[in-house]
């Protein structure tokens, strides 16, 4: 058994409380089957010999001597019907015993606390429990018998052995602790098969997950029959595996894509870099068009590096916006602009009627401004030539409603629920770092805004994005 280990913890914690349960009721029960016992030998005594009836027997045998006295003592032994039941003494007013029911005494009657008792009283009763000369176990009541005058002239003695009584006591406290004793067992039998059931399986959960974290994403927790909150633990730790398997797919696959993008426009920079270097100063049109492309390529690469510095900002908390008064049309119309030669060059329909109407809202001018160059450079990326790309614009419930439609290749079903996470690229024959989307999505939060992207494979796509406006919000002159 492990060292703080759970079935270690139950045996101490809860085998240990049980089995002080059961011993203080095994105590309880004890004591209380004694007090049982003894009450029903003192009723046996009270019910069968009665103060005023021994009285009133005697009462014709006192003031007469002592003869006489010994005479009434020897009739009412002689006379007394219970004594298979118990015994009885007859002492006179020194008490010293007169006469017994058994026929024997010694001078020697031990304690006789109950006759002390008695002679104290006020009742003139006394009872007492202990062990007799001979060491037997005795329940002793006196009953004084009074002269005339009030002064004492005897008394009777009775006296029941408790020998059967305790041994009747000693085995019924062995056979409810022995029912304790396998009550326990039981308890523990099967405590024991419940905290294995435990044990075993998050054990193999343990096992599991060590192989997870040396890098074995293909480890699965493999669970028993059950349909319980362990089973659905296994479960939901083999989900994990899935999952951190994906995401280390996704990972590797950003890695490579990553590296891809960055390397092809460092090719491109380094080729032509080197090309003008050994080109002579009467290749203008060459130079030319080896800067256009260097300068090009740059703007790719800080693209990309800016996207991940807006995601490293996202991941870590930094991302911050800082909010002014701003149109969100006024936003919306210089990223479609921007978008007409690229939709002029890719030979793509750029379709957008501006809004006559503005977007007052509290925002930050420049986060707004690359949501919409994101959803429309990915909308340009999927079209091909020939293809059309559709912005809508409309103000609903309070929202600031912009919807890119465009007919590129789609998403597939399966790929569309995960476009919005980190890393993830539906489409890896096409250029980007997969994490514009997640960018996108945590910006528009950071808003208090929702994206909701629907496609169809195929066919193409439509991102809708909800800004919420603000009429209270005053925009400066200058941002209309």
């Amino acid at each position: 058994m492990r060292s703080g280990g759970i079935t270690r913890r139950w045996v101490i914690n809860t085998l240990s409380v049980i089995s002080v349960f059961v011993l203080a009721t095994v105590t309880v029960a004890s004591i209380a089957l004694r007090q049982y016992y003894y009450r029903i030998a003192e009723t046996t005594i009270d019910s069968k010999v009665q103060q005023s009836a021994v009285r009133t027997f005697f009462k014709s045998y006192v003031d007469s001597g002592s003869q006489t006295f010994e005479e009434g003592a020897r009739d009412f032994v002689e006379s007394f019907s219970y004594s298979y039941l118990m015994d009885v003494w007859v002492l006179d007013s020194s008490g010293k015993v007169v006469v017994t029911s058994s026929g024997f005494f010694d001078s020697d009657t031990g304690d006789m606390e109950d006759y002390t008792a008695a002679l104290a009283s006020d009742d003139g009763t006394g009872l007492w429990t202990g062990n007799n000369v001979n060491d037997e176990k005795i329940m002793a009541k006196t009953l004084t018998i009074l002269n005339s005058d009030g002064t004492n002239a005897g008394a009777v003695r009775l006296i029941v052995s408790l020998e059967d009584l305790d041994r009747q006591h000693v085995g019924y406290t062995i056979l409810i602790a022995i029912i304790g004793l396998i009550a326990i067992a039981l308890v523990a039998i099967s405590g024991s098969f419940f905290i294995r059931s435990i044990v075993r399986p998050v054990g193999r959960i343990n096992e599991t997950a060590k192989l997870i974290a040396k890098g074995d994403f293909s480890a699965r927790v493999e669970k028993d029959n059950t349909n319980d909150e362990i089973s659905e633990l296994c479960d939901t730790v083999n989900y994990m595996c899935e999952e951190i398997a994906r995401a280390d797919n996704v990972k590797n696959d950003f890695i490579s894509t990553v590296s891809h993008e960055l390397r092809t426009p460092l090719t491109a920079i380094k080729g032509w870099a080197e090309t003008i270097k050994f080109m002579g100063p009467e290749d203008h049109e060459m130079n030319k068009k080896g800067i256009d492309i260097i300068i090009s390529e740059t703007d790719r690469l800080y693209n990309i590096v800016e996207d991940l510095l807006d995601f490293s900002k996202m991941q870590s908390g930094r991302m911050t916006m800082r909010a002014e008064p701003m149109d969100a049309v006024k936003e919306l119309n210089m990223a479609v602009d921007v978008f007409n030669d690229r939709a002029v060059r890719d030979m793509i329909t750029l379709i957008y009627n501006e809004p006559e109407f503005t977007a007052p809202m509290l925002a930050d001018k420049n986060l707004i401004k690359q949501v919409f160059a994101n959803i429309l450079d990915n909308a340009f990326k999927y079209t091909k030539s020939g293809g059309r790309v559709a912005v809508f614009a409309e103000i609903s419930n309070g929202d600031f409603i912009i919807s890119v439609a465009d007919t590129g290749c789609g998403i597939s079903k399966a790929d569309l629920p995960h476009v919005k996470e980190k890393f993830y690229k539906a489409n890896v024959s096409v250029r980007g770092s997969g994490i514009g989307l997640a960018v996108v999505d945590e910006i528009i939060a950071m808003h208090g805004g929702q994206l909701d992207i629907s496609s169809t494979e195929g066919k193409g796509t439509v991102v809708t994005i909800f800004l919420p406006t603000d009429n209270t919000v005053v925009i400066p002159a200058d941002n209309i």
